[in-house]
Order: C-alpha cells, then structure tokens, then sequence
C-alpha cells in the first residue's frame, strides 16, 4: 500500500497535522489548536489511491500554494503505528479522520491486505456505517464470508448499500452449497431494496443456472430499475449457456440499453455463428463501440473463416475508430493468422506491433510465438523466445507446442527438459506430440511421471489411443481415469464416441450417451455433435436426427454432422435439404461440409448438382477445394461414365493430386473397362504409394474380364515379385460386449471339411443387399474360392473358432459358384448374424483387420 506524505513549510510556532476531506485553501491551512499529533513541520496527509475526496480545485490550489511537496511513506506509517497517538475531540476533525480510515480499509481489501484493514478497523476511535459496509466488502473481495456475515450481524445499524454488500458476497462466492439461498433470504428481509439489490440478486440466480427463479425476480423488478443493468444480467447469462433466442428477447423488450449492452449481444451473435446478425447491431452502434466490441467483431469474422473482412474491420478501426490498438485485439489477429495460415499478414501485424513497442511483452510475445509456431516456422518462434527479456510458462508452451507441430519432438523434448517448472499443459502436449506419432507407449511412460494428473492430461491420453485406433486401449484408460475419481470432461465422451463411431463397439456409445446425462453434459454442443456421428455411423439415424434437433443452437460442426450422417447412410435427398437449412441461418459452410455434400451427390448420382456445389466452393462461399473435394468429383464423374471430363478436371487442378484422386479415377476405370486411363491412375498410385497393391489388383481384374490373361499374369508376377500383398478383408459383430470376428481365407477344396464342425447354410438373397455397415468391405484378390455348387441359389459358410485373449476369431470361407464374387456372400452373413442374434452390432474394415491381424494367429 502507497501513500503520499505532504509536507508543508509554515512560519508558524505551532506544528499541526489536518486530515481533510474538501474545503478551500484558507480552510485547509488555518493554524489548528487541537492537534492530532506534533512533528518538526506542518503535515498534511490524504490517501494517494483515492482522489474523490478532494475537488480538483482544491488539489490544484495546495500545488499553487505550496510548490515544496513531498512524498514520505515511512514518515505516515510510522505515525499510524503509534498507539499513543492523541485524538481530537472536535466532531469536524473526527468525521474527516473516519472518511480517511474508512478509504484506506477499502484500499487494504481491494488488495488482499486483509489483515491491514482489520487492524486498522479495530483501532478506529469511532466507526460510520460506512466504517462497517467497507470492511464487510473487504471480507467479502478475499473470501471471508463467515467473518462478513458475523459483522453484518453485529452492525448497529444497517443502510442499503451494506445489505447490498452482504448479498453480492454470497453471490460472489458460490462455492458454498447454500450461497444462492442465503442471498436470497437476505434479500426477502431488506426493509428497502433499490436497483443495485434486484441486480446482485439477479446475478445470483443467473450464475447458479437457476433461470426460472431469475425470469420471475426479473418480471417483478420496477421497470425504472429493469434496464441497463437487470436486464443485461438476464441477457449475459442466457449467451453463456448458448439460449441465443431467449438473450435476443431480453435485448429487445429492453427500453434503455448501454454499451454493454450492445457489445454483449454482438459478442453474443458472434459466438453463436450468427455474424450477419452481429453485423447489423455493430453498425447501429456507430460512435459507441469500444474495445470488447470491436473485437468482438473481428474475431466473429475470423473464427467462421472470413479472414479477409474480419482484417478490412481491423484496418477500419485503426482508421476510423477512437479506440487505441490493445493487446486484446492483437491476439485475435495473431491466433486467427495463425489458425488459418496467413503468414504475410501476420508478419504485417508482427511489424505494427513492434512500432508500438508490445513486441517484447510477454503476453504479446507469447501471442507472437503461438502464431510463428502454428506457420511451422519455428526457427522464428525460436528467435523472439530467446529476445525475450521475460518468460513465463506460457513461453515455453508455445514454442514446445511449435516443436510437436512441426513434428521436431527430440527438440521438443530437450526444451521440455530445461523448464524450470512444468505444469499440465507442458505435460499434455508433449503427450499429444507422441501420439500424432503413433507413440503411445511413450505417451504412458510421459504420462506416469507426471506428478499431477488433471482430466485434460487424462484425455489427451485417451484422445491419443483413439486417434490411433487403439479402442480398447482407450477405454481401458478411461475406466481407470474414473477410479481415480477424475471427472471426465466434454472433449473426453467425445474422443470415446469417437471410438465407439470408428468400431462395432455401440454398447460402448450408449453407455457413454448414458454417462453423459449423469454427468449433466447432454446439452455440451461438443458431445451432441459426437453423438450424432455415432449414431449416424451405426446406421441409427432417426436417432441421429433427434439428437441433432435437441442441439439449441447447433454450430457448423453440428450440421457436418448431420450432413455427413444422411449422406453415409444413402440419404441424399435430405443431405442437400439440411445444407440448405445451413446456409439460410447464416453458417458458413467449410471444407467439410463440402466433403459430406459432393459425397451425397455422388451416392445419388447427382452429376449436375455435385459439379454447382462444387464450383460455389469458390464463387459464393470462398473455400479452396483440396485434393479431397477433386477426389469426390472425379468420383462422381467417373460413376456417371465421364472419364474424360474427370481426367480433365484431374489435369486443371491447382495442387497436385494425391492417391486419393487417382485412385477415385482407377475405380471408375475399373467400372467402365478404361485401361488406358487405368494404367495412367495405376502408375501414379504407385509413384505415390509404392506397396499399394490396388492398382496391381484392379489391373489384373481388368486384364481378366478382357480376356488377357499374359497381362493378367504379369500383374500378378509384378505384385509378388515387389512382395506386395493385399490384406484380406474381415467382418465382425458384437455380441452381448464380445466382439466376433469373420475373415476371408484361400483354403483348398479338399482341406474343407476339416475346417466344418456343421456347416452353416443360408439363402442367397438375390440383387444388391443394402445394409448400414460401419465401412467397406474388401474383397480378397488372392482367393479362389472352390466350387460346388454348380446352379444352387444356396450360399454354404463355414465357420472355424480359434481363440485369442480378447477376441473370438472365425475363419470364412464362402462357397459360392463364381469365383471372384464373395462379397455379397459376406454381406449376407453379416446380414444373416446382426438379425438372427440378439444385441448384435455388424460391421465391416478391411483396414482395421489389417491393424489386428498381428494378434491373430489363424490370420498371420
């Protein structure tokens, strides 16, 4: 605590101390008889933090006056401490000395000095009820509540603003169960109540989520004292739980609105993915934006991938706006830069910065840091790190977080290891950085050495499992995390829905959808998107859609969801609707939503439609095609039989294509027994991926169905000449949480009986079978499958069990009269189990057989 010590040269004989509160200059310096105490010189002292006990006139007089001031902390401290200090006995001089205490107790309390202001309350000679509110308050601002409530309760008398104080301490302090009511009670027995009191018992109720009881004080709150404050409580706590239209009804039935008033409903608009809406009200507010708003605005631009006018606005403000640059703006700038890649404008702002000397702040150079990381130049990163005069933590986060971007771990570990101090977030990203590798062995040793373990350590361990299609794994983290009485969060029921998406495992989503309602988490926007994926991938989509019709206010992620969940599950028709919904509600469509909707067209053969949505990527909506969107038109294309066209569009994209789009080219090859075009995709794959056997695969099919079997056989001796293999396909289902596994073997015909306890026989369905299966299944180009049933309609399976530790694993093989046909045998068998067997979930991943096929050992 600073104060200021004036010393006053008088020609007088007498030496006096005045405490003052206003007055005029003959006041301030008459001689005082009645002295509080005696030094060498005349002392007048006042609190230096707190002007508003003085005019200004009055200040700027005693600095006409008397040109020789001082400043002498110790002097006023050394007087306050002396116990046989004398006091006046004039009431006048009384009053001022309590005005004085009564300022500095507030001072002490607004600085955690808590001891200092009750020592200094306790020795006051008399006490105001100001006296009392302001040492209340100060219990109140360092969480005392006990000792603020047993004061209150002492207090002889008690005003407004000290009933006032009481309630905002229990509304402040909410860690105790009984705040909110106490508060409450506290409130029903206030004599008088003005509009401070509706307020903080406003905010109670809002900040408790009791929104019912907050509706019904409002309705009964004076309308004089309603608006700004009342009301922007209402409307601030509806946006933070994401009820947009209850905050936007709130906005409008209010008569008087303030900047804050605006600027949280822009702010609101904006994170809600409603910009166009945000914009309208930004413009209303013409000269009275500030700060929160500004940025508010910007940041809405940039965070729904209008870079571009989101930077015209920051150039605006800097034009046009009174408000000066802050810090707060810049960082939106340097994290959306870096979000999105806009190097040249970042180093542009990076420029700014450095001409108003924030470069080597170390809030902004962190800010500076985060966004060279995210741009992968971390050499740059590296250079301002090391310029820094300070460094706090979140330094060596960001450029540690750089490191694992750019795929340097050995760097991010030695940096990792000169830290003075690591916390969780030090910890969690290296994790991250190992299990982008595929190292989740690392990421268990890294993660048993650290010392705490919070919930976001625990998922970024799990997320690291799922992302490398370790389920079980992941899941059996998970049962550990909650033994540990670790409350998972949102992101964590994501990464196991995810799991439970990307395998058979939809005992495992619905015991997670369940746990989310336990855990109060249904309504996280995050978790509903994740529930619709799974839903949708399992094939559930009338479920799907019911959860996404309870999202209150669904983002973009949520409509991909959704998109993508009706156009994996050959609803196209109703893909295209919901995308238009998107687009009318203001959301910016992304490069995944594009993804979800040229799929849709392509499952319908909606050649036309695909190509205008495909070209409004760039005209309407400003998203750059990838590869992947190429991938799909060619797709489309190639299954409606234009080949030309689609190796046309091939030749005239901007980047270079990737297997992805050469192999959609060698599929529709394949379809329509284009050999040239074939042989063209096949020798790019292999340029790309050199031990993919596809091309070998599909050439091979070709040369056969063209009845050249030189060629057919050449294909065949190249594969195994490179040792190239295809990994057979594989089936499974999940049975009561046991997960059965079906492969497609080559068996020869005389060993087949020895494979058969019984033979299982079905009847082939005849035509395609459309089931909701989870991916696609391969068929094996390597199989000769024999044939002993000449014309029979009859399908003969025959299942093998071999045992392993976590799974039971049954060979397959198919009888069927052609050949090279045994996929729809398998889907009928798949068929065949999910109906015939309770609580069976099919599903079908050449890749994940592939994955799993080490522990196997029929399959190896």
């Amino acid at each position: 605590m600073v104060y200021t010590v004036i010393y006053v040269c008088w020609c007088l004989v007498l030496d006096s101390l005045l405490f003052v509160q206003a007055g005029s200059s003959e006041k301030l310096y008459k001689p005082v008889h009645s002295q509080i105490f005696t030094l060498r010189k005349h002392t007048l002292v006042y609190p230096a933090h707190d002007y508003k006990v003085f005019s200004v006139s009055t200040m700027g007089e005693e600095m006409q006056y008397y040109p020789r001031l001082t400043k002498d902390e110790e002097t006023f401290k050394n007087i306050m401490s002396n116990p046989n200090l004398p006091y006046p006995k004039s009431t006048a001089k009384i009053n001022k000395f309590v005005v004085y205490c009564n300022t500095q107790i507030t001072s002490h309390g607004r600085k955690g000095n808590i001891r200092e202001a009750e020592s200094l309350f306790h020795r006051m000679p008399e006490k105001s009820i100001i006296s009392y509110t302001a040492m209340l308050s100060a219990y109140a601002n360092n969480g005392q509540i006990a000792n603020a409530r047993k004061l209150f309760d002492e207090m002889p008398q008690r005003t407004v603003a000290t009933w006032n104080a009481m309630i905002t301490a229990y509304v402040k302090n909410m860690n105790r169960v009984d705040g909110v009511e106490e508060a409450f009670k506290l409130f029903l027995q206030m004599p008088v109540r003005n509009a401070v009191s509706y307020t903080a018992m406003m905010m109670g109720f809002v900040n408790a989520g009791r929104f019912d009881e907050a509706e019904k004080l409002y309705k009964g709150t004076p309308l004089e004292w309603r608006d700004p404050f009342c009301s922007n409580v209402l409307m601030n706590g509806y946006l933070k739980i994401g009820k947009l239209e209850e905050s936007v009804k709130t906005f409008e039935g209010m008569v008087e609105k303030n900047v804050v008033t605006w600027s949280s409903m822009v702010d609101g608009y904006c994170k809600n993915g409603k910009v166009g809406e945000a914009r309208k009200l930004f413009d209303l507010m013409e000269e009275n934006r500030n700060e929160f708003t500004w940025c508010s605005m910007i940041d809405g631009y940039m965070k729904i991938g209008h870079f571009e006018v989101g930077f015209q606005l920051f150039s605006q403000m800097r034009r046009e706006s009174k408000v000066g640059i802050e810090p707060t703006i810049l960082t939106v700038i340097f994290e959306s830069c870096g979000r999105i890649g806009r190097y040249k404008e970042g180093c542009q702002v990076h420029g700014l910065v450095s001409q108003l000397g924030f470069e080597f702040d170390v809030f902004m150079g962190n800010s500076i840091i985060a966004m060279y990381s995210r741009f992968g130049c971390v050499n740059e990163a590296r250079h301002l790190f090391e310029m820094m005069c300070e460094k706090d933590i979140v330094s060596w986060n960001s450029l540690i977080y750089g490191y694992v971007q750019a795929g340097r771990l050995e760097e991010a570990y030695d940096l990792f290891e000169k830290m003075d101090a690591k916390d969780s977030v030090s910890w969690t990203t290296l994790i991250t950085g190992f299990s982008n590798k595929g190292l989740t062995e690392k990421c268990i040793k890294l993660f048993s050495e650290m010392p705490e373990r919070d919930d976001v350590a625990w998922t970024a361990l799990i997320s690291g499992f799922v992302n490398n299609e370790e389920h079980e794994k992941a899941v059996c983290w998970f049962l550990q995390m909650i033994r540990n009485s670790i409350k998972p969060n949102s992101l964590t029921l994501s990464n196991l829905l995810s799991a439970s998406a990307s395998s058979a495992f939809l005992s495992l989503g619905l015991q997670i959808h369940a746990l989310a309602f336990k855990l109060d988490m249904e309504h996280e926007v995050s978790v509903q998107n994740s529930l619709v994926s799974m839903y949708s991938k399992h094939g559930s989509v009338d479920d799907a859609y019911k959860i996404f019709k309870s999202i209150a206010t669904p983002n973009t992620v949520s409509f991909n969801s959704m998109i993508a969940g009706f156009a994996h599950n050959g609803f196209g028709g109703e893909a295209l609707e919901l995308f238009r919904k998107l687009v009318d509600e203001g959301h910016q469509p992304n490069q995944v939503t594009f993804l979800c909707i040229l799929s849709a067209c392509t499952h319908m053969g909606l050649v036309e439609e695909g190509w205008e949505h495909f070209k409004s990527m760039r005209t309407l909506f400003k998203v750059e095609p990838g590869p992947d969107h190429y991938a799909c038109i060619v797709d489309l294309l190639g299954r409606a039989g234009l080949l030309d066209e689609a190796m046309r569009l091939i030749k005239s994209m901007p980047v270079e294509p990737h297997s992805g789009v050469w192999g959609a080219l060698l599929g529709a090859s394949r379809t329509h027994m284009r050999l040239d075009l074939a042989k063209l995709a096949a020798r790019h794959i292999l340029e790309l991926e050199p031990n993919n056997a596809a091309p070998y695969v599909v050439l091979s099919d070709i040369y056969s169905f063209m009845e050249k079997r030189g060629d057919e056989e050449q294909m065949r001796l190249s594969k195994k000449l490179r040792g190239i293999k295809k990994s057979p396909g594989c089936s499974w289902i999940t049975v009561r949480n046991e997960m059965i596994v079906f492969c497609v073997y080559n068996v020869e015909a005389n060993k087949f009986h020895q494979w058969l306890p019984s033979p299982l026989y079905c009847k082939h369905v005849a035509g395609e079978i459309k089931l909701s299966l989870l991916a696609v299944l391969m068929e094996s180009g390597d199989s000769k499958f024999p044939s002993k049933l000449s014309t029979s309609s009859l399908g003969q399976v025959g299942l093998s069990k071999q045992s392993s530790q976590t799974y039971k694993s049954y060979s397959v093989n198919f009888h069927c009269q052609r050949s090279n046909s045994p996929i729809s045998q398998a889907l009928l068998l798949v068929y065949l189990l999910a109906h015939k067997v309770y609580g069976a979930n099919a599903g079908v991943c050449h890749h994940e057989f592939r994955r799993r096929k080490g522990c196997w050992s029929s399959s190896s």
